[in-house]
């Protein structure tokens, strides 16, 4: 089925190779084409890009009859502008139980160790996740998800971690490659974090020789999981400990993710950077010599805005990535603690309260990620160009500025995932 989108607005198709970084990711002239485009879809994938009137030239009139058996739907987009479907680069999407109460003792002072060392924290999700059922955590999965594709997110990687024993593990990959083969949902790019906290009863270094020996190579013979990652951070686990597990885990032939410097800088930086790492995310303390270290080995610095947003901490300097020319992306790090999906809002977070152009947050969410996290066709994906899989988003109105106006619901009427054109 090939289907003509015609009468768009802008077009903020962010087309080209790789990441974006510095002032390119600013240039409209380059990324954005003006009113009056259509897109041409063949099955899943964009065929075309060119304007509205040489495709009515070709294809008719959104109201003009089809012949019955015709395998051409021509759509009008009303004047609305299109972004690429926003790829979130960083979720906890599975697990269950409630830590609201975390809030009140955060605002009597307690860190986020304390409130682990209480009782709360990753250990407390990992008792509610173990405690729900199989089908409990795919209804879960679901619902996460169609919110997720209602703010604009067509493509997303999620993590394991709130297992912490192999079996819990795997269970947790499982569940999330069903939710992976279910239609009209964004697609899934899958990572193990079984070195996410250390399970009760244990010592850090005998959980990490239980991941060496038994875990990873379960995981590895699964096949659920393209990469692995790590929560390298003081009191979790060390650089020497991360370093052993990516070691492995790339030595078994899985992609490597890290969790770095979150709290304090751990030295996370500049193990992604020794490592090659793909990204290396939430990064807030890294230093500088750090940050040119990772983007010279070609590490991602993932930026999760939700998080400081959720503890009530300050945001990385964003701009100075910019100017510094460094490599970056932003994703909802959607977890019991920053329970928000919305790429949108986090695009809000950046350009309205951290002076980010709309335009270089878009990339954030779209471009930049999309390299870390691969389609699950093979396909290109967060931009629109010939050839990418047909994900985007139609704006409610006809600025593409938009995208991060609107954090308390969707900007978006509609959002095309492979193909397929949901409303919202």
């Amino acid at each position: 089925m090939r289907t003509v989108y015609v009468d768009a607005g802008p077009i903020a198709h962010l087309s080209g190779k790789g990441s974006l970084k510095g002032h390119s990711m600013l240039d409209s002239e380059a990324l954005v084409s003006p009113k009056g485009m259509g897109i041409v879809v063949q099955g899943n994938t964009i065929e075309s890009i060119s304007s509205s009137e040489e495709l009515v030239d070709e294809y008719g009139l959104p109201d003009s009859e089809q012949p019955s058996d015709s395998e051409i739907k021509i759509v009008s987009l009303n004047g609305n502008a299109i972004i690429p479907g926003l790829v979130d680069g960083h979720t906890h999407l599975l697990w269950a139980g409630d830590r609201s109460r975390e809030l009140s003792w955060r605002h009597s002072g307690k860190s986020y160790k304390e409130i682990s060392n209480m009782g709360g924290g990753i250990q407390d999700t990992v008792r509610s996740t173990a405690s729900a059922s199989d089908e409990d955590l795919v209804k879960l999965g679901y619902s996460r998800m169609r919110a997720a594709l209602r703010t604009g997110t067509t493509h997303m990687e999620v993590k394991s971690g709130y297992g912490l024993t192999t079996d819990s593990e795997l269970r947790l990959l499982d569940i999330a490659s069903r939710l992976q083969s279910m239609e009209h949902l964004p697609s899934m790019d899958l990572t193990w974090l079984g070195a996410h906290d250390t399970p009760a009863g244990m010592s850090t270094e005998q959980y990490v020789e239980q991941i060496l020996s038994e875990q990873l190579p379960k995981v590895v013979e699964q096949g659920h999981a393209r990469s692995a990652d790590v929560f390298c951070e003081p009191g979790w686990f060390t650089t020497e400990q991360s370093e052993d597990i990516l070691k492995s885990s790339r030595d078994s032939g899985l992609e490597l993710r890290m969790h770095i410097d979150e709290f304090v800088d751990g030295g996370g930086g500049e193990l992604a950077a020794e490592l090659g790492v793909t990204t290396a995310d939430h990064a807030f303390h890294t230093n500088t010599d750090s940050r040119k270290k990772m983007d010279a080995a070609k590490v991602n610095t993932g930026f999760l805005p939700g998080t400081p947003y959720a503890l009530g901490t300050q945001w990385p300097d964003f701009n100075t990535m910019i100017e510094e020319e460094f490599t970056w992306s932003i994703a909802s790090d959607f977890n019991p603690n920053c329970k928000m999906l919305s790429l949108s809002f986090m695009g809000s977070l950046l350009s309205q309260r951290c002076s980010v152009h709309p335009l270089a947050s878009l990339v954030a969410a779209t471009r930049n990620p999309a390299e870390t996290t691969p389609h699950s066709s093979g396909l290109v994906h967060g931009r629109l160009e010939h050839g990418a899989v047909a994900n985007f988003n139609v704006i409610d109105g006809p600025y593409w500025e938009a995208w991060c106006l609107q954090p308390s619901h969707t900007p978006f009427v509609s959002t095309c995932i492979s193909g397929n054109l949901i409303h919202h």
